[in-house]
């Protein structure tokens, strides 16, 4: 805890209005608030990455965001880090009463299902009793979609098995098509954007994680051009006046070299 009191006190320093940072001193919610998903994503990052000592400093920025809003928060009389530590800790023994208290409960699947309970009761103890309540409107999109998707299933609204999700990609695949024809802008987005939910729900009936799909996915195709570049770089080629066959057998190659 030593080292905790001396991250907090060196924040408090950083936001005197007689001694501190002018930039700390200028920033509020909103300012820090994207520094704050920057710095999750590279936590995430250096996790994909495992590199170790790139996830504890990471883990430090992402700290210091924490105690930057706490202390905001505490300058206006909303709560201090400690209360942001003390609910979490609520939260936590709340949320495990098979570790915690007597309920008996050892099996993941078991665990995972009375966790959703538990959360359920609380959304429903702070006044919405949806079953889409709490899902941040902030998160990524595919990421917000992917857990849309999950609180609408647990609710019973959800297709009896992967094929009806098949279908329905096709589907919305098909008014895609059509929108295209209508060279209607707003059209186009509007099915784009249902048939990417629809394809995240066919992720979450295979038990794939969309984001993490999409993530391999654009390593795999960074991977594959860049390899692509180097090919054509030693044949003295530009990408730019080749042929979409030319272009389509250099990929292939690619495909090939590069995994």
């Amino acid at each position: 805890m030593k080292e905790i009191e001396k991250l907090l006190d060196i924040m408090r320093k950083l936001r005197d209005p007689e001694t501190g940072c002018p930039w700390d001193l200028e920033q509020d919610f909103s300012t820090i608030a994207p520094y704050t998903i920057e710095e999750a994503y590279e936590v995430a990052d250096a996790i994909e990455r495992e590199d170790w000592d790139g996830l504890r400093s990471e883990l430090g920025d992402f700290l210091l965001q924490v105690v930057f809003h706490a202390q905001m928060a505490g300058e206006k009389g909303y709560f201090a880090f400690d209360d942001v530590v003390a609910g979490i800790n609520d939260k936590m023994i709340r949320r495990h009463p098979h570790v915690f208290s007597d309920e008996e409960q050892r099996e993941a699947h078991g665990v995972r299902g009375r966790w959703e309970e538990i959360k359920e009761e609380e959304r429903a103890g702070a006044g919405d009793g949806s079953a889409l309540a709490g899902v941040a409107r902030a998160l990524p999109a595919l990421m917000r979609a992917q857990k849309l998707g999950k609180r609408a299933a647990h609710a019973g609204f959800d297709w009896p098995d992967r094929r009806g999700v098949r279908l329905k990609v096709r589907e919305e695949l098909d008014e895609v098509e059509e929108a295209a024809g209508t060279e209607d802008g707003g059209r186009i987005e509007e099915e784009l954007g249902d048939l990417l939910f629809a394809v995240v729900n066919l992720a979450r009936h295979h038990d794939v994680d969309p984001e993490k799909a999409l993530m391999r996915a654009n390593g795999k195709f960074e991977r594959r051009f860049r390899a692509m570049e180097d090919d054509l770089a030693s044949a003295g080629l530009e990408m730019r006046g080749l042929s979409v066959e030319s272009l389509d057998r250099y990929w292939r190659k690619a495909k090939v070299s590069a995994g």
